[in-house]
């Protein structure tokens, strides 16, 4: 064999390998493109990330009797301000409710009270009825649904009734009380919704 044909072999053989190498690169290359929308399935996107975040709310401008609606999780959450005689009515005993003391977990443990709220004059719930999900309509005045009607929430897809708490009364379509989310106030007037009450909760509230 001329040293020509060693050379051409030699350069043949590099050849070679590279394009052996570059195959496999480009290999790897399209199977980590296939695989990328599997791989990033498996990540929440920073929007799905962002809507699990606990929100704030400034309750300072709320009025007696105001109603806001806030979206956390996907889910509408109600933020509501009883006035001094909504919150009497709800301490006094209610025989007509499924649930009066809140004895099914509706609500964290902080929330397992009459007003089911950690402040009597700010109640936040789920927006959602218990039956099937649909949302109620704030109902606070006496006698707007009925001429027994004492005020609280009504779910017109099904006629279940809840009171100014959100436990509904028996006969009900609805088995359970409405939802607390996890909640705590940061100062007096922040509201933060999204996660359970820390030991700041008892500070702010003396």
């Amino acid at each position: 064999m001329s040293i020509k044909e060693v050379q051409n072999t030699a350069v043949d053989l590099k050849r070679r390998e590279f394009l052996l190498r570059l195959a496999s690169i480009l290999g790897v290359v399209s199977v980590a493109g296939l695989l990328w929308p599997f791989i990033r399935a498996l990540f929440p996107s920073a929007v799905t990330r962002a809507a699990g975040r606990p929100i704030e709310l400034d309750v300072s401008t709320l009025t007696v009797g105001e109603q806001r609606t806030v979206m956390w999780r996907g889910k509408p959450i109600w933020v509501i301000r009883r006035s001094d005689s909504a919150i009497a009515k709800l301490l006094e005993p209610n025989q007509q409710l499924e649930d009066p003391e809140s004895k099914l977990p509706q609500q964290p443990p902080y929330a397992q009270n009459a007003t089911r709220s950690l402040r009597p004059d700010i109640l936040v719930l789920v927006a959602a009825c218990t039956h099937l999900g649909c949302v109620p309509t704030y109902r606070p005045d006496p006698h707007t649904l009925d001429q027994y009607w004492p005020g609280g929430f009504f779910c017109s897809c099904h006629g279940s009734k809840f009171d100014l708490a959100g436990r509904v009364y028996q006969g009900m379509p609805a088995p359970t009380n409405l939802e607390v989310p996890p909640y705590y106030f940061k100062d007096l007037n922040t509201l933060v919704i999204g996660v359970h009450a820390s030991s700041r909760v008892s500070e702010v509230n003396g």
